[in-house]
């Protein structure tokens, strides 16, 4: 099937129409060293071999249930990015409804009134959750979410310099290093643009160590922003106040990134203590997590700065007869404007996962959120102490939310215990030195560990008690 069925004379008509001698020259601004030289390495196949393809990767997914479920369901305790949480099927329901496979992209408003509603909803949760003025209308997941709000704040201030403090998740980490390659043309560059903290310089509360961060901050001019997170890697809740206060002195603003954002049905926001700009991660109360698939980057900031704000944002109004509707109300990607005044080149957003996202919030209600949100804090407090008891103590000091870290015996090697228990589909967590993560050889034997809502006694005393057994 062609894609692109243009013939070949159709391309050289429009080539002279434009005054390009080729399509090759239309993409002579991108430079040489970004450019892909050779075919794609795509093996073509038949409809069939294509969907068995398909059937072996959708394999890779495993159900992730209870020990006390049917045999053959796995326990999972897999987090480090994305903790899963129980979904209502009642979010399925509502997401199958076929008016919302119609609807894609509300250009025109008159007739997208559902989407726009859905939309501004999402909105309006997203800035009660992180605590801030005005939200977009979501991004592809929380690490280029992330990446944008430093753009954003690049913009806000015309400064170039990026500083990552303390445990930040790693692929966040590369993502915006990523991005900000663009800044420069060799890896000394970036790394004078993008400053970083190590995720290995925090207290033994694990926390960022305030000391580093100012001392980074006083060794680095025109710095555009500090970026933090909370929970962070290892699942401590970070003191953001005086992080906050450290970056504005400085004259840089304060980015929140995060990955569970049910911790703020029990702490506060972002924007309440200090932050310029927050961003997260939707997925876990979405859709389940799965094996590749997308994700839904939340993305809030001060109402001030609402004009560098990456994406799009809906917003009500009302017509001429004082009904009320919704609209487009701001647009600032390149699809809308010119490139030049474009404050992103994001194409969409995660619309059907930010749709669950908000049905999922819509049944939960502000009690309900808080009460889930207590729910995994009670059993993930659990889970520490009868850990701790098997012989796992707790990595840091510093509080955590669903998620903490835990240290194996000496001897132990994080990544060989979890893949021996995975033999019994029994997902023990995620080592910190995993494959993309971590390289710190001192953190071989930390292994994070993410309880919630869905977890059973049952299953945290049997983790513990195969912890115990295989580190023996």
């Amino acid at each position: 099937m062609r894609y692109l069925p243009h013939t070949d004379d159709d391309i050289q008509r429009m080539l002279r129409v434009i005054g390009q001698p080729s399509v090759e020259a239309l993409f002579a601004h991108i430079p040489d060293r970004l450019r892909a030289k050779r075919p794609l390495d795509i093996e073509a196949l038949d409809e069939g071999a294509l969907l068995e393809h398909l059937g072996d990767l959708g394999a890779h997914n495993v159900p992730s249930m209870g020990a006390t479920q049917r045999d053959g369901a796995a326990l999972s305790f897999l987090g480090a990015g994305v903790v899963p949480h129980i979904i209502p099927t009642a979010v399925d329901m509502l997401l199958q409804r076929s008016e919302w496979y119609t609807s894609y992209t509300p250009y025109q408003p008159e007739v997208s009134q559902g989407t726009l509603q859905a939309v501004f909803e999402y909105q309006t949760m997203v800035s009660e959750i992180l605590g801030l003025g005005v939200a977009n209308a979501s991004m592809y997941d929380g690490a280029s979410a992330a990446a944008e709000a430093v753009l954003m704040a690049m913009r806000v201030t015309g400064h170039k310099r990026v500083i990552l403090a303390g445990a930040i998740h790693p692929h966040t980490t590369e993502t915006i290093r990523t991005y900000l390659s663009a800044e420069a043309a060799t890896p000394a560059e970036l790394a004078d643009v993008c400053v970083i903290v190590p995720s290995g310089d925090v207290g033994s509360d694990g926390r960022v160590a305030l000391a580093s961060l100012i001392a980074a901050l006083d060794a680095t001019a025109e710095v555009a922003a500090v970026v933090v997170q909370t929970p962070n890697f290892f699942g401590v809740l970070e003191d953001v106040a005086p992080l906050a206060k450290a970056a504005h002195d400085k004259g840089a603003l304060l980015i929140v990134a995060n990955s569970e954002p049910l911790a703020f049905a029990l702490i506060e926001p972002p924007g309440a203590v200090g932050a310029d700009i927050a961003v997260s991660e939707g997925l876990g109360l979405a859709i389940p997590p799965s094996a590749g698939g997308p994700g839904v980057g939340l993305f809030a900031a001060r109402a001030d700065l609402v004009r560098q704000i990456p994406g799009r944002l809906v917003g009500e109004t009302v017509d001429k007869d004082g009904r009320r509707g919704y609209v487009l109300t701001l647009a600032t990607r390149e699809q809308h404007i010119r490139r030049e005044k474009a404050t992103s080149n994001i194409c969409t957003n995660q619309g059907l996962v930010a749709l669950a996202f908000t049905i999922h919030l819509s049944l939960l209600g502000k009690n309900g959120f808080r009460e889930m949100a207590r729910l995994g804090l009670a059993k993930a407090e659990y889970a520490k102490s009868t850990l701790a008891a098997a012989g796992l103590p707790v990595a840091f000091s510093g509080p955590t939310f669903n998620e903490f870290a835990i240290r194996l015996p000496a001897g132990s090697d994080a990544r060989a215990v979890v893949a021996r228990l995975a033999d019994e589909r029994l997902f023990a967590g995620v080592p910190a030195t995993a494959d993309g993560l971590l390289t710190n050889a001192a953190l071989d034997r930390i292994l994070l560990v993410a309880v919630a809502e869905r977890h059973k006694r049952a299953d945290i005393d049997r983790l513990a008690q195969r912890l115990r057994e295989v580190c023996s």
